[in-house]
């Protein structure tokens, strides 16, 4: 209770001063009592601000902070923690400490230059210390006397701290977060005191809790304290706190709490805040688990390696905690007890399922970081490919396929989750063919399980789609790499299932943009690696849709992602290498197959394929290897006596945007990319750059490769030729006039210059030849 403020505090910080010197000469049990009063008369009165003496201000310029330290220090005894009899002299000297401090900067300053806090913090590592190795499940056996001087030395450093950096960053530097959370995890495990029988009396019980909810409470708030400090460089904490905040998820799994306690009728109030005490652990585990896993890399590979002990007998990886949490964790049944309201438990349930979001998080970016793979892919399991972590993912997205059916009320809330989480680890752990062939091989064999309409129709969550078409693009873009990539996911007609979903529909979705670009990125990797997959990507299927590649034009044509742009592109690149350079001579043989091949040729021989693949080269001059795909595949469209005339027809007509410069993220470029290209005259102007207007002043540009801020390769400057070359096969002269005039003069500068230059022999050869056919078309006069 707090006492009078306008009584005169300074004769007791003086009497305080003289015991401090007294005990010094005598270590008296009566002086120590009269410590306490004194203290507790102290501590009291500076509870509140105000009053006409501002006693804070006054007793902090006084003895007061220095009479603190040094009878903390005795009242210690060079020990530890303190003796039983020396508890409560010490609580009441730890309250005056976070009373004065209390929204008072210059206490602070204060007591931080005699080493009051860091005195304080001493004093709770010493209390860890008692701590078992490892850790036991049960509460940290303390007195009353005990868990109030914890309680109370907390407070203190949670009054010294909040809003105030200096001190901050001296506890920082003395690890004070992973010294408390070892603490208030040991003396306040969640749901410890359903089963805790420590205390004799029900009032006992009642104490002894609410000081240990009031321990786990005032420790979270400090951590809160300690992150929020102006250096944003400090880690406050690191993976040391794991084996701390994992065990005690596994408490919100099954077997849990009884569905009534006899709390419910006793003493409703404490059965809250017990409840209540349990879920923020929950909450702010789960929260500091997620941000150091987006943050730091050692918390991402500490976290696929460090155990914990849920009992004392038995490590587990702290990784598989988690999933276990993820997989079995469920709300508590006393929440459905008479002491919350409906709106209270549909809050909490909300957010513990938060809880599990942000676990899963966590789990995605530790299979993200590529230096775990050798810790969650076990080789070594020949029954089990990659290992029990792979095959929970798999049985994960199994499961969910399993138990789904579509168009019932339940479709895309069955714990889709899980799969979510599964897809995107495993989307993150195939990065290498032998990964993504054991993944689609028995006895995984993913495939099927990946073409279901669960993870396709309309009721699907958008991120599931996302998780889903995101693995199929890891697995897909090893297809050149391993035959069993392109066979098993052309035998679940993986492309006619994505192109019958309506992925590539326009779309409002925020993500809609994400997923239709990973769904692009499976039939970019598909078509480069299988004929079969261009036959299911350009021919009609089943349905009455349009066909794959039509979604993925008319996708091209409405979007504004200049990646949709060019990596849709890329997949008509793909097309149409696929036609004309997979299975050459063998079709003849296979009726059939030679009937698909001929309507696939027909379907890409148009306007609208030619004029997708000119805008690739003409919007990609930063990206050298995007303009060398679009003059390959413009040059096989040549070699066709009905290709010339829709590339000619392509290669003038001015670029959509060409007032505006189109960026390209250099992931999609796979190159590294200088600054914007300079093009000839006809281009226009933007921020100072050169634009081209159309896709032959590009092409004009990358034979020139002067003054170009990007460096076309010989090899891109010789396959221009060549398409030159090409393109004269099938044309009309009269067509390639205005063409021909634009191009002479630079191939017989890019002769002459490459004639005798070092390394570009391949370029002049190309260049004469050019040369040669392009005067020999010339009209005579």
């Amino acid at each position: 209770m707090a006492s009078d403020p306008s009584i005169d505090l300074i004769p007791l910080d003086n009497l305080l001063e003289s015991l401090a010197a007294s005990i010094r000469e005598a270590n008296l049990d009566q002086s120590w009592l009269t410590v306490e009063t004194t203290s507790r008369e102290l501590a009291n009165s500076l509870r509140v601000r105000g009053g006409p003496v501002d006693n804070h201000t006054v007793l902090g310029k006084g003895k007061l902070p220095q009479s603190l330290s040094t009878l903390l220090s005795l009242a210690l005894g060079g020990t530890h923690i303190p003796s039983d009899n020396r508890t409560s002299a010490i609580y009441e000297l730890l309250r005056v400490g976070a009373n004065l401090c209390m929204d008072h900067d210059d206490n602070r300053t204060t007591l931080l230059e005699i080493g009051f806090p860091q005195a304080v913090m001493s004093l709770l590592e010493g209390y860890a210390e008692t701590i078992p190795v490892p850790p036991d499940a049960n509460p940290l056996p303390l007195s009353i006397p005990h868990l109030k001087v914890v309680r109370t030395a907390i407070g203190v450093l949670l009054n010294a701290s909040i809003g105030f950096n200096p001190v901050k960053i001296r506890l920082i530097s003395l690890e004070a977060a992973l010294t408390i959370i070892k603490l208030s995890s040991s003396i306040y495990p969640p749901t410890s005191w359903t089963v805790y029988h420590g205390s004799a009396t029900e009032a006992l019980f009642s104490e002894e809790w609410n000081l240990r909810t009031g321990i786990s409470s005032w420790a979270w708030r400090t951590i809160s304290s300690l992150k929020d400090n102006q250096d944003e460089s400090l880690q406050i904490i690191n993976y040391d706190v794991l084996p701390w905040i994992t065990p005690p998820l596994l408490k919100f799994c099954p077997p849990q709490t009884p569905k009534s306690h006899h709390l419910v009728d006793a003493d409703p109030d404490l059965l809250d805040s017990l409840l209540q005490a349990d879920f923020d652990y929950l909450e702010e585990a789960c929260t500091l688990i997620e941000s150091l896993s987006l943050d730091f890399e050692e918390f991402r590979l500490e976290l696929a390696r460090t155990n914990c002990y849920p009992d004392s007998s038995n490590a587990v990886p702290c990784i598989s905690t988690i999933l276990d949490f993820i997989e079995y964790g469920s709300y508590p049944p006393l929440w459905n007890s008479s002491v919350f309201d409906e709106d209270e438990r549909k809050s909490k349930e909300k957010a513990f399922d938060i809880c599990k979001a942000a676990l899963i998080k966590a789990v995605v970016e530790v299979f993200g970081e590529e230096k775990n793979d050798e810790i969650l892919w076990n080789d070594g399991d020949s029954e089990s490919p990659g290992g029990a972590y792979v095959k929970r993912m798999v049985s994960w997205i199994k499961r969910y396929a399993d138990n789904v059916d579509i168009g019932s009320p339940i479709a895309g809330n069955y714990r889709d989750d899980m799969a979510i989480c599964a897809s995107l680890c495993l989307g993150n752990l195939a990065t290498k063919a032998t990964t993504a062939a054991a993944l689609l091989s028995p006895p995984h064999t993913l495939a099927p399980v990946l073409s279901s309409d669960r993870f396709f129709s309309p009721e699907t969550d958008i991120k599931l789609k996302h998780g889903i078409l995101g693995l199929l693009k890891h697995l897909a873009q090893f297809s050149r790499l391993s035959p069993v990539i392109p066979a098993s996911l052309s035998q679940v007609d993986i492309l006619g299932r994505i192109a019958a979903s309506g992925v590539w529909d326009e779309k409002s979705d925020a993500m809609a943009d994400v997923i239709q670009l990973s769904a692009i990125g499976v039939a970019k990797h598909l078509c480069n690696a299988s004929l079969d997959h261009t036959f299911a990507l350009a021919l009609p299927g089943e349905s009455n849709r349009p066909t794959g590649l039509s979604q993925i034009l008319a996708l091209i044509k409405r979007s504004d992602s200049v990646s949709i742009k060019s990596e849709g592109a890329r997949v008509l690149v793909n097309v149409v290498k696929s036609l004309w350079l997979n299975d050459r001579g063998a079709l003849s043989q296979v009726p059939d197959r030679q009937r698909k091949k001929d309507a696939c040729l027909t379907s890409v021989l148009t306007p609208e394929c030619a004029l997708t693949l000119t805008n690739l080269i003409g919007r990609s001059g930063r990206y050298p290897s995007l303009v060398n795909e679009g003059i390959v595949a413009i040059s096989l469209l040549c070699t066709h006596k009905l290709g010339g005339a829709p590339v000619i027809e392509a290669l003038t007509t001015p670029l959509n945007g060409a007032s505006t410069i189109e960026e390209v993220s250099p992931a999609t470029a796979n190159n590294d990319a200088s600054n914007s290209l300079p093009t000839p005259s006809t281009s226009s102007r933007n921020e100072g750059l050169l634009i081209p207007g159309r896709a032959l002043d590009m092409l004009v540009s990358v034979l020139r490769n002067v003054d170009n801020p990007v460096n076309f390769p010989i090899e891109v400057r010789v396959n221009t030729c060549t398409f030159f070359l090409q393109l004269q096969r099938h044309t009309l002269n009269e067509s390639l006039a205005r063409i021909r005039e634009t191009i002479l003069p630079v191939v017989q500068q890019v002769a002459e210059d490459s004639q005798d230059a070092e390394g570009e022999e391949r370029l002049a050869k190309a260049a004469n030849s050019l040369l040669e056919s392009l005067r020999r078309a010339q009209p005579a006069v």
